[in-house]
C-alpha cells in the first residue's frame, strides 16, 4: 500500500515560553527529534518541548509559504492561532 505523506507546519513551545515554528512530512517523528537534541538548533537547550499547533499544508511548497507567513505574525497572532 502506498502511504501519502502530507507536509504540514507546526508550532512548538519551548520551556521557557518562546515558541518554534517549522515544517515536516511527520510532525511527531521531528518532535522527537527536536526533543533528543537533534532538531533546529534554536530547540536544543530550551526542553521540554510542547506540539501547541499543527496545519496540514500539502506540498512542501505550501508548508514553507505558510511558515513564512507564521514566523513574520506577531506573538500575540501565534497564541492566539494555538488557541493558548
Amino acid at each position: 500500500m502506498i502511504q501519502s505523506w502530507s507536509w504540514c507546519v507546526y508550532l512548538v513551545r519551548c520551556a521557557d515560553s518562546t515558541l518554534y515554528c517549522g515544517i515536516a512530512l511527520d510532525v511527531e517523528a521531528r518532535l522527537q527529534q527536536h526533543q533528543a537534541g537533534k532538531g533546529a538548533k534554536y530547540t536544543r537547550g530550551r526542553g521540554p518541548l510542547e506540539l501547541v499547533y499543527r496545519e496540514p499544508c500539502g506540498t512542501k511548497a505550501d508548508a514553507l509559504r505558510r511558515e513564512r507567513t507564521i514566523k513574520r505574525m506577531r506573538r500575540a497572532d501565534k497564541l492566539r492561532l494555538c488557541g493558548l
